[in-house]
């Protein structure tokens, strides 16, 4: 088996209603997802959700090679990147390209990923996390309810701009969770994306566990700050989650080494040989793993794979426009089907003839750091809470991955 070339799409999610975080808001809720699909000799097609940058460069490092030698080819897509570096975005084409190839393998052996990678229980446990900062109180209690419905305990907020709204909102989620689950107590989880100072995260922090009990706090200061991490986790009761935009070992051994994280989570676009190898590292200093994306479909096979695997991120309750995948939520889990590989079928005429199209980036969207993220005096709402509303009743929400769209044939 050879691999003979690649194609890539853009569809879209789309939530219906305005997604983000303490950085910004996609006030359309329409959120872009670029996928590679990488083809081969045998008529086997892989698939893989991540940027495209870089990508004739990269692929030039597997093209014409067997692509079940997946590990060594991540290793080659790595070298190739050498001079240049394989931070960012590149490092999120090099996922995308080997998760396309582990579905590939899989598909080949004829079996789901997760069985091919040594998962035993097709379960993987997860938490609700609803982008959920632009949301008013009703429409917040209205998602979590839909996430509960699916048997969801535990919820990660958006917050870090008003310590009052925060603990507002986390006690409006956690009664809601407290009456679904009958009483049993939810975990709660925080998610500000690097919005903080040192001293502000523990400020914030210490105010809300006056009242609150917090499972982790994730991405309280920027990404590599190792020292201002581990100062952040010795002021607060809660766990320091973070991780979701390292790329490559290299960036989570200073954080490991200083005793700055206690979940250790990786994101979907950085592809399966990184969560594995991640999760082995994080294992042998005694730390879980935690996979963050909106469709963290390969991470969630391999999780099933490494013993220190916590829960996993579970965002929209559907698939991107045009993407089916073998899997349904319930009882607070993703469970994942028989289907060789990934699972996942893609219907290409119906993502490039989809109406919508994500709007341009701008200066307020969560991709964008905002100018005063960290030297904020003051609680600040303003800018994060869009001035239009969409109707999410015109939106169809269905509840299982696999009935989004039928197979595409092969072309």
């Amino acid at each position: 088996m050879r691999i003979t070339g690649y194609r890539t799409l853009t569809t879209v999610q789309e939530w219906g209603r305005p997604v983000g975080d303490a950085n910004g808001v996609f006030a359309d809720g329409v959120v872009p997802v670029p996928i590679v699909i990488v083809d081969t000799d045998v008529g086997i097609s892989g698939f893989g959700i991540g940027p495209h940058v870089e990508i004739e460069r990269i692929f030039a490092a597997i093209d014409g090679e067997d692509p079940r030698a997946v590990t060594t080819l991540y290793d080659r897509m790595l070298r190739h990147t050498f001079k240049a570096g394989h931070g960012g975005p590149v490092f999120g084409t090099i996922g995308a390209l080997d998760t396309a190839l582990w579905d590939i393998k899989a598909q080949a052996a004829g079996q789901p990923l997760w069985r091919l990678l040594g998962g035993r229980d097709r379960r993987v446990p997860a938490y609700a996390s609803g982008l959920d900062i632009a949301l008013t109180d009703d429409e917040l209690v209205s998602a979590y309810e839909d996430y509960a419905r699916h048997g969801l305990r535990a919820a990660k907020l958006k917050g870090g701009l008003d310590i009052e709204r925060d603990r507002h909102r986390l006690i409006l989620v956690r009664e809601l969770l407290t009456e679904a689950g009958h009483g049993l107590r939810p975990g709660l989880m925080l998610d500000v994306n690097e919005a903080w100072s040192r001293k502000q995260a523990v400020r914030h922090i210490c105010e809300l566990e006056r009242t609150l009990d917090l499972i982790w706090i994730e991405e309280p200061v920027r990404r590599w700050d190792a020292e201002g991490l581990a100062t952040v986790g010795r002021g607060v009761r809660a766990s320091v989650a973070t991780g979701e935009n390292l790329t490559g070992l290299e960036q989570y051994r200073p954080l490991i080494a200083a005793d700055a994280v206690d979940i250790v989570q990786t994101a979907a676009v950085g592809g399966v040989t990184h969560f594995l190898r991640v999760s082995a590292l994080a294992h042998a200093h005694d730390l879980p793993v935690s996979p963050i994306g909106n469709s963290p479909i390969g991470l969630l096979h391999a999780a099933t794979s490494v013993p220190n695997h916590l829960t996993s991120e579970l965002q929209d309750l559907h698939p991107p426009v045009g993407v089916s995948i073998d899997l349904h939520v319930e009882d607070g889990a993703f469970v994942l089907g028989d289907s060789p590989g990934l699972g996942v079928r893609i219907d290409e005429q119906r993502i490039r003839a989809a109406a919508r199209h994500p709007q341009a980036q701008t200066a307020d969207g969560p991709n964008v750091r905002p100018e005063r993220a960290g030297r904020r005096l003051l609680a600040e709402d303003d800018g994060v809470v869009p001035a239009r509303r969409l109707s999410v009743a015109a939106v169809a929400t269905p509840t299982h991955y696999g009935n989004e769209v039928s197979p595409t044939a092969r072309h």
